[in-house]
């Protein structure tokens, strides 16, 4: 073959498939999807996507690895499943969206400042320590994650919403002081070392 036919034809030779149904939870689906649009259209945030899971599918078959795992879409899924049961060929499509999720926040190619993976982040951070989320100190992480200054602000637009909870016991100021957890504070600890342990010799040998 010529070299100017082995240009031409460059663009068309795809590892970003390859790569992600190699390294993606469940990614060996994505060349399963056949376009229909059915998992935009029963997504409740929809409207809000800069690529529906469909285009996403689309964009990784056409090789566009850096728009894919730039791009801010996988976030934007709030695990409500209605796209797995609706999907005519059953696809997990929300595993696989947080999947690419997970491998771009892995590869250092997340959006950053992007809402969904801040929560995640502060939720991870707040829940690994005890066992359980400790809410008080979970809303305060959001509300100060971008400066002392903002997160007076946010306190402040927020406090009927916080007096609310209160009042319902739903909030309690004691968990300031350390709130509730889980018994077995060893046996947690023991648990996440292993699932670490489990998610490191994986990405070792996808690597």
């Amino acid at each position: 073959m010529s070299e100017q036919n082995q240009q031409a034809i460059a663009p068309y030779h795809n590892n970003f498939l390859k790569e992600v149904e190699e390294r993606v939870e469940d990614g060996a689906w994505v060349k399963m999807c056949m376009q229909c649009g059915v998992c935009a259209g029963s997504c409740p945030l929809g409207d809000a996507w800069e690529h529906t899971p469909q285009k996403i599918f689309m964009m990784i078959r056409a090789g566009k690895r850096e728009e894919v795992l730039k791009s801010d879409s996988m976030w934007m899924c709030t695990s409500c499943y209605n796209c797995i049961v609706r999907c005519p060929r059953k696809l997990p499509i929300t595993h696989i969206m947080h999947g690419l999720a997970h491998y771009a926040h892995r590869l250092g190619l997340a959006p950053k400042g992007q809402p969904t993976r801040d929560i995640a982040k502060l939720f991870w951070v707040n829940s690994v320590k005890t066992g359980r989320v400790n809410e008080l100190k979970f809303s305060l992480a959001m509300y100060f994650k971008d400066g002392f200054i903002q997160g007076i602000r946010n306190a402040l637009a927020m406090q009927a919403i916080g007096l609310g909870l209160m009042k319902a016991k739903r909030l309690n100021p004691m968990e300031i002081f350390g709130g509730h957890k889980c018994k077995d504070q060893g046996g947690i600890r023991k648990m996440i070392a292993k699932a670490r342990e489990i998610e490191e010799r994986k990405q070792a040998h996808t690597a």
